[in-house]
């Protein structure tokens, strides 16, 4: 039996990928923080195809412990795909940042996604029909004044993964790595990033995609043979080769 991982599957873009996967058919390893969203989500899994198997997992990736254990947790099965969606954001100029808030983010952002992905690509490279899917965001190839923190921090994650793909490449490895890179999505994401207790979208941006959108933009990333999924200045989303130049040393 196969399964797919999401972490960062409690809310947002996560979980209703969890949802446009489980439509497609595939078991899942549902992995957050909150056990209570993540039983909510297994239930409307449930509804979708009650013939998967749901497996949940909770675990705090701002812990480089638990990466660690997560993935030990997770050997017995056997993974098709793994998606590092757990993310989290710092909405303020550099000056004015809470330097613990940016420590938490650095950890989930790049140390965790790291060492998840190494782990999973040990093991799964010359598996035939795999993927690895890390999630960036358009500011992995802008930089945002004000969320700078958060822009390098994804730049990481976008530049990280580009060369992945390439390596993966030049050693002829099965396994596929990678990136969807979403803009503005209307998850709790920016409540988490400049600290209120509410936001209002429709109010404050002219354009943004839905998790739901997002999700879908997942699957056509998923269902095709491009590394990069990213969506522009006019908020379309394409489909493409990699961004970042790379520099071969074989």
């Amino acid at each position: 039996m196969k399964y797919t991982v999401i972490t960062g599957a409690s809310s947002g873009i996560g979980y209703e990928t969890a949802l446009a996967f489980a439509a497609k058919g595939k078991n899942l390893i549902i992995v957050a923080r909150r056990l209570d969203k993540l039983e909510e989500l297994k239930s409307k899994i449930q509804e979708v195809n009650s013939n998967l198997d749901v497996v949940i997992v909770t675990s705090d990736l701002s812990v480089t412990d638990q990466a660690y254990n997560l993935y030990k947790d997770l050997k017995k099965y056997q993974i098709e795909t793994w998606i590092n969606n757990a993310g989290l954001g710092e909405g303020s100029f550099i000056a004015d940042q809470k330097l613990e808030k940016v420590e938490t983010m650095l950890r989930v952002n790049i140390e965790s996604l790291t060492i998840l992905s190494t782990l999973y690509v040990r093991d799964y490279a010359d598996v035939e029909g795999t993927q690895l899917i890390n999630v960036s965001s358009a500011l992995g190839y802008a930089i945002a004044v004000g969320s700078v923190a958060y822009s390098a921090s994804k730049y990481y994650v976008s530049a990280f993964t580009e060369g992945l793909a390439k390596e993966l490449e030049l050693k002829s490895a099965k396994l596929k790595a990678k990136i969807l890179a979403p803009a503005i999505t209307e998850t709790e994401f920016v409540k988490k990033s400049i600290d209120v207790e509410d936001y209002d979208y429709k109010a404050s941006m002219p354009k943004y995609h839905t998790a739901k959108e997002m999700a879908g933009f997942m699957v056509d990333l998923y269902d095709s043979n491009e590394v990069l999924g990213i969506v522009d200045q006019n908020y379309n989303f394409n489909l493409r080769g990699q961004i970042y130049p790379v520099i071969s040393e074989f």
